[in-house]
C-alpha cells in the first residue's frame, strides 16, 4: 500500500524513517552540535580546572629537599600551607599571581606526622598529628602555640581527632570519632555544643563547613554525605551513596557557592557534586603526568580561584586554576 503525495509517492518504511529523524535522530544530532559549539554546558553548574603548576620541593636555593609524601594542604589568598608529612614539617608558601615566590620551613618538636592543616582569619595555623592524634596550633610567626586540648568537654571526656575544621568566626570543628560526635569550639578551645554521629553510618572521614557555617561530614565507607545546620541536634542526608561515580572518598571542601569537591584517594579524581549532593562532573583523573593525581589526601580552595591538591603517591601539590 502507497501514501501519496501531491509531489511524490512514498511507501510506509518512509514514512517511518522520517518520523524516526524527527524523534531520534534530530535532537541527538542538535544536541550533539550544542555540545561542541558550547563546550563549557557539558557539566552544567560544574567546575571545570586549568593546571597551572606543581610544587615538588621546598625551593630551598642550590639544594632543595624534595617533599615526601604530603598529606595536606591549607591556604589562604596569600599562602599555601602544605603538611609534608613524611618529612615532619610544614611549607608556608608565598602566594602571587604568577606563582609562588618562596618557601618557609616550620619544624618545631612537638609536631612529628602533620596531616590536615587549616588556616583561620588571622593566619594562624592548626594541624593534626596522625601519630599523636592531636591538634596543634601554631601561630603565623611559625611558633609553637599549643594543643587543641577542649575545656569543659562534657561526659565522655575521652575524644580521638579524625579531622577538623574552622569557620569564618574561627570556631573550630572536631570530627570526634571515638565519641561518634562532632565538638564545636571557640577560637581559644572552650567547649560551645556537641552534636551526635547519626545512628547508622559507615566511617566518618572528613568533615568542613560550608559558606552557610552548615557542617558537613563525609562517609567515606558509603560514600555519602550528611549534613547539621546552626540549629540542628542531630545529622541529616545530603546525598545517597555516590559508589557508582567515586570509589573512596578520603575528604571533601566546599565552595562559596555550596559546591561539594570531593576528594577520591583510591580513585585519584576529584568528584565535583551541587549544593543539594547532585553529581556535576569529574574534574581530574588518576596518573602521574602534570595535572593527574595518584592518592590525593586534601585539598584546598581560595577565594582568588585557586585550588591546591595534595598529591600524597606523586609527592607534590598541584595547583590548578577555577575556570567556573
Amino acid at each position: 500500500m502507497y501514501y501519496v503525495s501531491n509531489a511524490t509517492r512514498h511507501t510506509k518504511g518512509d514514512y517511518m524513517r522520517e518520523a524516526l529523524k524527527k524523534i531520534i535522530i534530530l535532537p541527538i544530532a542538535a544536541g550533539l552540535l550544542y555540545f561542541i559549539l558550547f563546550p563549557e554546558a557539558t557539566f552544567g553548574a560544574a567546575a571545570k580546572i586549568r593546571h597551572l603548576l606543581s610544587v615538588y620541593s621546598d625551593n630551598k636555593g642550590e639544594d632543595p629537599v624534595p617533599l615526601r609524601q604530603p598529606e595536606g594542604v591549607g591556604c589562604n589568598e596569600n599562602m599555601l600551607l602544605v603538611a609534608d608529612s613524611g618529612n615532619g614539617r610544614l611549607l608556608r608558601y608565598a602566594l602571587k599571581d604568577e606563582g609562588i615566590t618562596s618557601a618557609e620551613e616550620i619544624k618545631v618538636p612537638q609536631l612529628t606526622y602533620p596531616l590536615k592543616v587549616r588556616i583561620n582569619s588571622k593566619g594562624d595555623i592548626y594541624t593534626l598529628d596522625g601519630k599523636q592524634r592531636r591538634i596543634v596550633h601554631i601561630g603565623p610567626d611559625g611558633m609553637f602555640r599549643g594543643y587543641v586540648d577542649p575545656k569543659g568537654l562534657p561526659s565522655p571526656e575521652e575524644y580521638v581527632p579524625k579531622s577538623f575544621a574552622i569557620d569564618t568566626d574561627d570556631n573550630i570543628y572536631i570530627l570526634d570519632i571515638f565519641s561518634a560526635r562532632v565538638l564545636v569550639l571557640t577560637p581559644s578551645g572552650e567547649y560551645l555544643r556537641q552534636i551526635k554521629f547519626p545512628e547508622k553510618f559507615g566511617f566518618f572521614s572528613d568533615i568542613t563547613v560550608d559558606f552557610k557555617d552548615d557542617i558537613l561530614l563525609l562517609d567515606s565507607t558509603n560514600a555519602r554525605i550528611v549534613s547539621a545546620n546552626k540549629q540542628a541536634t542531630a545529622f541529616s542526608p545530603v546525598t545517597e551513596s555516590l559508589r557508582e561515580v567515586i570509589r573512596f572518598p578520603a575528604s571533601f571542601i566546599s565552595d562559596d557557592r555550596g559546591r561539594i569537591f570531593l576528594v577520591d584517594r583510591n580513585g585519584g579524581m576529584v568528584v565535583a557534586l551541587g549544593q543539594d549532593g547532585s553529581f556535576l562532573g569529574q574534574l581530574s583523573q588518576r596518573g602521574w603526568k602534570e595535572g593527574l593525581l595518584n592518592h590525593p589526601s586534601q585539598a584546598c580552595l581560595n577565594t582568588k580561584g585557586k585550588l591546591f591538591i595534595a598529591d600524597t603517591s606523586n609527592n607534590r601539590v598541584q595547583i590548578f586554576e577555577m575556570l567556573r
